[in-house]
């Protein structure tokens, strides 16, 4: 295997995804001076999550200098917490410095990913018909790039448009108009306080509330920019100051769930000082814990839903019929327009990759009791094959995309054992992986989204966790980086 030797539809390796995940692995690749590497891109432009997103007030709710990869710090963020394009834009110019644009195939979507035992290659084949034989598979297409819309009766009939926060349709004009809201997760917290200023109604269903955290948000002067360009020690330093204040955040997380108090405390003093209607504060205060499901961070929900043209409903939706919505009670709400806020399919886009490992075995069999990897990376049965931000590899308290970067060293790292052994293949042993979900599945079990009485996407059908990380993230660090020798079969 040559490494400098041009990337065909016979490349070395082959990465899916160019989200954070994909480029961070492209990236780390050319710089070890390995070339012979193709991304494959569904769409027709990079940035995965960042690129789909568009939607009013779409905001990342993780301090910019920590989203962001710790090999090119970005002097320049505007906001404390970055706006969609700021993010994409600054993913579109990582990959044109270090040369990764020019590996990316756009428009192919993976179809399926078979394993060769004889030839010990992967043959991967996309949607368009392309085949792509390689040696090793690095998966970094994330969990958050599948909509997921609930199956309510009768939603194919309604006559007004109706999409999902990730689809935003920017030609339906929302001024004056009645909107039914379906959601209240992390994007509909960001898009209602935009569309009611313009909105005649705004009709917000509720299922289950959510714990709001003020979101410390602030435009960074001029002048602090223009120190943090001209002294790159000091952006480091507000970085790590940053990463530090979030851990700390975690311990609740990582510890006991009883360390979460003062975060409760502080989302309820949001709902307490913003919300003056005592029915409507007991709508959108939780009975759960604080974690049990995704914390959220805006200033600015509740006082949109105080407006005189946003009610909160919290009955279920039985049907939607061609002019709105039905609820259980039997109250009806007509409306023009249905915007779904009702977040991605997590696990069930892990579980339902169309890929055969050694003996042609389908991962979906090998998942039948549950997904899995060891570090959330590598699965025994399937050699030279890699996952970012895989099973069990979420976060509550800090940022992916020092996950991502993590697991990227961990492949680099099997990728050099391969090479230093001259070995074909490398695959994950199954005591290992074994040990490995066991002892994070012992913590699961006293962690908050355990016990803190809700049901969130964080579970399988079986109420078994299989999104999130349990731990400080510098615990994964220490643990994840380097691959264990031991750990691996070298063939």
């Amino acid at each position: 295997m040559n490494p400098n030797d041009p990337a065909t539809s016979d490349p070395a390796i082959v990465i899916i995804g160019t989200g954070f995940a994909g480029l961070c692995m492209a990236i780390q690749l050319k710089k070890a001076s390995f070339h012979n590497f193709v991304i494959l891109e569904k769409d027709d432009d990079l940035g995965g999550t960042w690129r789909d997103n568009k939607y009013p007030g779409c905001a990342c709710d993780v301090p910019s200098h920590m989203y962001s990869f710790s090999f090119e710090l970005n002097p320049d963020w505007s906001r404390m917490f970055s706006p969609q394009e700021e993010i994409w834009a600054y993913m579109r110019r990582c990959a044109d410095k270090y040369g990764v644009t020019a590996h990316i195939h756009y428009g192919s979507a993976v179809e399926r990913i078979e394993w060769d035992d004889v030839k010990r290659r992967w043959h991967v084949t996309t949607t368009s018909g392309d085949v792509y034989t390689t040696r090793a598979i690095v998966s970094g297409s994330g969990g958050l790039h599948v909509p997921s819309i609930p199956e309510i009766p009768g939603a194919d009939r309604f006559a007004g448009p109706a999409f999902h926060s990730a689809q935003w349709d920017y030609s339906c004009d929302l001024a004056g108009k009645r909107i039914a809201v379906v959601g209240t997760g992390a994007s509909a917290i960001q898009f209602v306080p935009q569309i009611a200023k313009q909105a005649g109604r705004v009709v917000v269903f509720q299922r289950t509330p959510s714990w709001v955290e003020p979101r410390p948000d602030f435009e960074f002067p001029p002048a602090v920019r223009a120190m943090f360009r001209a002294a790159p020690p000091v952006t480091r330093a507000f970085r790590d100051g940053l990463y530090w204040y979030l851990e700390a955040r975690g311990a609740g997380f990582a510890v006991h769930p009883r360390l979460l108090a003062p975060l409760q405390r502080l989302a309820k003093r949001q709902i307490e000082r913003q919300i003056d209607d005592p029915a409507l504060r007991a709508k959108v205060t939780p009975d759960y814990t604080v974690g049990c499901k995704r914390l959220l961070l805006a200033s600015d929900y509740y006082p949109a839903l105080n407006r005189p043209n946003v009610d909160v409903v919290t009955d279920r939706i039985t049907e939607i019929t061609e002019t709105g919505v039905v609820c259980a009670d039997g109250s009806t709400y007509d409306v023009d327009v249905i915007i779904y806020g009702t977040g991605f399919k997590t696990v069930e886009v892990i579980e339902e990759m169309n890929l055969s490992g050694r003996d042609g075995v389908k991962l979906q069999d090998v998942w039948r009791g549950g997904v899995e990897a060891y570090h959330g990376i590598t699965v025994a049965g399937f050699p030279n094959f890699f996952m970012l931000l895989g099973p069990n590899t979420g976060l509550g308290h800090n940022s992916v995309v020092f996950m991502i970067e993590i697991q990227v060293q961990h492949v680099m790292s099997c990728l050099r054992l391969l090479a230093k052994e001259k070995a074909e293949t490398i695959e994950v042993r199954a005591p290992a992986l074994r040990r490995f979900n066991d002892r994070v599945q012992r913590r699961l079990r006293r962690a908050v989204w355990s016990t803190g009485g809700c049901n969130s996407w964080y579970l399988d059908d079986k109420g078994v966790n299989r999104a999130m990380w349990p731990g400080f993230t510098f615990e994964y660090w220490a643990n994840t980086r380097h691959a264990r020798r031991a750990d691996y079969e070298i063939r």
